[in-house]
């Protein structure tokens, strides 16, 4: 039996599918990030409209996962360009702990 992968793990193996599939260019510059953040923003649009217009509880779980899987293929991407470093499961769990210390709702109305 295989470890479950971190999402380090998960995010390099969307992203080599993601680069095999043609979504990822030779050259990435800030615009291409700005878009791939928007194509995330689109992914929650189209959970919204399942919500919506009941399309029902499968049709939620995959634009849930739509969403998982363009933020990892995302972060990869940043990280083999130099955009970002580190570990997202380190950064997941340190603002996981980080969050369990603020305040309710953050301090803020909503």
């Amino acid at each position: 039996m295989t470890a479950p992968l971190s999402f380090d793990g998960h995010a390099r193996e969307v992203h080599k599918n993601a680069v095999t599939k043609g979504f990822w260019p030779d050259r990435v510059d800030d615009i291409f990030i700005a878009k791939q953040c928007m194509m995330i923003v689109s992914e929650v649009t189209e959970l919204m409209e399942a919500i919506r217009k009941d399309h029902g509880k499968e049709a939620v779980a995959h634009e849930t996962a739509d969403i998982l899987i363009r933020t990892l293929d995302l972060w990869q991407g940043m990280l083999d360009n130099g955009y970002a470093e580190g570990s997202l499961q380190a950064a997941f769990n340190n603002k996981t702990e980080h969050n369990k210390l603020r305040p309710e709702r953050h301090g803020v109305r909503f």
